[in-house]
């Protein structure tokens, strides 16, 4: 997991080197049709800024790991920055006077239009981190949180970029969603989890079960809560159930 952190932040920094213009070139030349360029590359801005999240379990275990972090400890941490996030963002919702101010004013790029005047993914994505690491085990914790943030990331960018290419079947809730970025996103959620419990036995169908939760979440948001909050918790409760099923065999 440490390693995926790591690449993480290379592909954050590289990406930051480029220009608009060489972002837009760069997605052309990986063969993206001209007429979704623009929106592929706000997309990608997006979708560094959620790259980010990849720090939260690269912290958790490197704090396990180094400083004898137990869970507890490393949730109750969790539950600090959360309440601290939802704090500030609805201070953003409710005095829009202060969003010209830092670090209102660094984020106003890539916050989606009908977040502007309500909560946004990030109050979402901490209360469904901390609730994954208070309740789960940390390895499926941190593989839920990875999921979260690569198999959304990787949903996004290729829904966005070949999104009706091959199947002009919309899917999803309001139909905006496209079978490449569900299959996107289930092949990486797949990938990472068989990476991380490559020594568990018949892993394949834990890891498989909870990459299929996550991205059913990701494609209808059952009960039309954000999937910020519902994939960490769904697909930790789906992998944690496979990991016990398997647990006997």
């Amino acid at each position: 997991m440490a390693c995926l952190a790591g690449v993480g932040v290379m592909v954050v920094w590289y990406l930051k080197t480029l220009s608009t213009r060489n972002i837009r070139l760069l997605i052309q030349d990986f063969g993206v049709r001209l007429n979704k360029i623009s929106r592929t590359a706000m997309e990608i801005e997006r979708k560094m800024f959620h790259l980010a999240g990849l720090a939260v379990p690269f912290t958790y275990q490197f704090l396990m790991e180094h400083y004898h972090w137990s869970q507890t400890d490393f949730s109750k941490f969790c539950w600090m920055c959360t309440v601290l996030i939802w704090v500030a963002d609805i201070i953003r919702v409710q005095i829009p006077a202060v969003r010209v101010y830092f670090p209102y004013s660094a984020l106003q790029s890539i916050i989606r239009d009908k977040e502007r005047n309500q909560l946004s993914g990030t109050c979402y994505f901490s209360l469904g981190c901390t609730l994954a690491i208070t309740f789960f085990p940390a390895a499926v914790a941190i593989t839920s949180i990875v999921w979260l943030v690569l198999g959304d990331m990787s949903a996004a960018l290729i829904g966005v970029s070949f999104g009706g290419d091959v199947c002009t079947v919309k899917m999803g809730r309001e139909g905006k969603k496209s079978l490449e970025g569900s299959i996107a996103m289930f092949v990486t959620c797949a990938s990472v989890g068989l990476v991380a419990f490559s020594e568990v036995y018949l892993r394949e169908y834990a890891v498989f079960l909870g990459a299929a939760v996550a991205t059913i979440v990701e494609l209808y948001e059952p009960f039309g809560i954000n999937d910020n909050l519902t994939i960490p918790i769904t697909s930790s409760l789906a992998l944690q159930w496979g990991l016990s099923r398997i647990e006997s065999c």
